[in-house]
């Protein structure tokens, strides 16, 4: 066994992973490898956000071929192990398996990162084939055709986290080349690989214009249908996982199935699958509690890192998305590429590949609670998002203008923004009303769960906000209207009893005592002016 060669680090981790609670069985992915290492000479790259698996299914695949470790202890019990013609290809590979995400100590260049992996490489080589006569001097494809022109011996290579390289500080464009050319020497055309299964968050061969990685055939979350449901968690791999969730906690449970789906579903691969974010389902089942995992070690700056060049044209798109809204975008993988995002376009590409927005259907979104969190941080906090950032730093006034029933505050808020830099918001959908109430309102996130188009009563509202932990406390119910008054708002939140939502169930003590507050806001367009209103339609219950 070597550091890269059949090394044990694979199985071990696999080993692990495996033993953990919340394990999702994912090997039925072998089925779909065997036949290309068979066949010998194939090439595969898979993209995907970061925490989305990848690096769990290259353990698992280094695990189950690679002849450094006797694996049945694992793949016995999985579904696998009912393939017994598979089963027989267990252990049977030469692996070579690496992590391209780790550097030397006190690594400044790409000369001693890339130095380091062929060192090791050559050195595994030698202590494995001993009489093939390799020399530290040999290139490491070279020392590779020796290998196997003596030994006829062909190599699967795992290569996790391909892309790792390309966000040093310290490496140019020259080393990016040099890079493409390396990986194209050791694997490109050469008869000892069998398979080369890659894994990254960026399109691998987009990077040169030339022909350095054509081999590989690439698959996204967005463009590829194959190995969907290998990367994230489906639907049913949730719920079945909510049921160990119950069984391990029976007394204190602070974690729901709707829950789980607000904060970390509303992913889409190209095969139509909703699949959620696996680490943070993990980590929420593990520790009993709903909140921010995957993005929780990083600032709200860095979704801004994606916006900041073009902030004119993404913040009207960026405010319909806070609200829930999705915006239509052309997404291009290859261009999140690029080091200078300029184009919206481009930007909404970027953020695609790198999980922040999910796409379908040619429209980009917000996924989910967790991601929301992010962006509505930075637009808190971020001044030179414009009418936007204003509009969220007033959303504590709003809050408190609305509970006091100051209409007239209100409506000077909403003025506000609107007037001093006119948006691309013509208000000419409630959508776009919708929009703005949405940020003016953002505050409220840290006391109200606030649910766009809940059901409620016999029909469907703007906004309702429910209390999250202070079951006295106002209830909230809004209703925008363009064109029409704030007050035919609070008619239809009346005529389609709206207020229901907070009753509680026929012979139950109601879930909220607190008051129910109906809200209209209305704009006229002709008039280019915000009119609101509050009414009481229940009283507080003692």
């Amino acid at each position: 066994m070597g550091v890269y060669l059949n090394s044990a680090s694979p199985y071990t981790m696999y080993t692990s992973e495996q033993k953990k609670p919340y394990f999702v069985d994912k090997t039925r992915i072998i089925e779909e490898l065997l036949p290309l290492i068979q066949q010998g000479n194939n090439h595969l790259c898979i993209t995907r956000p970061r925490r989305f698996g990848k690096t769990v299914m290259a353990n698992m695949i280094g695990a189950f071929f690679g002849k450094g470790q006797d694996s049945s202890g694992i793949f016995g019990s999985l579904l696998i192990g009912k393939e017994k013609e598979i089963m027989d290809h267990m252990n049977r590979y030469n692996v070579v398996y690496i992590s391209f995400n780790e550097l030397p100590r006190a690594c400044k260049s790409y000369g001693q990162y890339i130095n380091r992996i062929e060192e090791r490489l050559i050195r595994d080589l030698k202590e494995a084939y001993p009489d093939c006569r390799l020399s530290d001097e040999d290139a490491v494809w070279d020392a590779f055709t020796q290998v196997f022109l003596r030994k006829g011996e062909q190599f699967v290579f795992v290569l996790d986290e391909w892309d790792f390289i390309f966000h040093r500080d310290f490496i140019t464009e020259e080393d990016r080349q040099d890079y493409l050319f390396f990986l194209s020497n050791l694997l490109k055309d050469k008869a000892y690989v069998a398979l080369s299964y890659m894994t990254g968050i960026l399109p691998i061969a987009k990077y040169s214009s030339g022909s350095e990685l054509n081999m590989f055939l690439e698959f996204s979350m967005v463009s590829q249908r194959s190995f969907s449901s290998y990367f994230g968690f489906t639907e049913p791999e949730v719920r079945e996982l909510y049921v160990r969730y119950q069984e391990r906690n029976a007394v204190s449970r602070n974690v729901s199935p709707e829950g789980l789906k607000e904060w970390y579903d509303g992913y889409h691969t190209a095969s139509g699958v909703n699949v959620y974010n696996p680490r943070s389902v993990v980590a929420a089942l593990s520790y009993n509690q709903l909140a921010n995992y995957w993005t929780g070690s990083g600032p709200y700056d860095e979704i801004f890192y994606y916006i900041r060049n073009n902030i004119a044209d993404i913040r009207n798109d960026l405010a319909l998305m806070i609200a829930g809204e999705a915006v239509p975008a052309k997404v291009q993988e290859y261009a999140a590429t690029s080091m200078n995002l300029q184009t919206k376009d481009e930007i909404f590409s970027a953020m695609v590949v790198y999980g922040f927005l999910s796409y379908e259907n040619g429209r980009v979104r917000i996924p989910n609670k967790e991601l929301m969190d992010r962006f509505s941080d930075m637009v808190q906090k971020e001044t030179s998002l414009g009418y936007v950032n204003r509009l969220a730093m007033e959303s504590a006034r709003m809050l408190k203008a609305t509970l006091a029933g100051n209409v007239k505050e209100m409506a000077e808020i909403l003025e506000y923004a609107h007037n001093s830099e006119t948006p691309l918001f013509a208000y000419n959908r409630e959508a776009e009303l919708a929009a703005i109430v949405n940020l003016v309102y953002l505050s409220a996130r840290d006391v109200y769960d606030i649910q766009r188009e809940d059901k409620g009563g016999t029909g469907y509202v703007d906004f309702i906000f429910y209390p999250k932990t202070d079951r006295a406390a106002d209830c909230l119910i809004l209703e925008c209207k363009v064109d029409h008054t704030p007050e035919e708002a609070i008619a239809q939140i009346k005529d389609r009893e709206y207020a229901l939502r907070f009753a509680g169930k026929l012979g139950e003590e109601p879930h909220y005592t607190g008051r129910v507050l109906g809200i209209g806001i209305g704009y006229d367009r002709s008039r280019k002016k915000h009119r609101c209103a509050v009414e009481v339609l229940r009283q507080k219950q003692e």
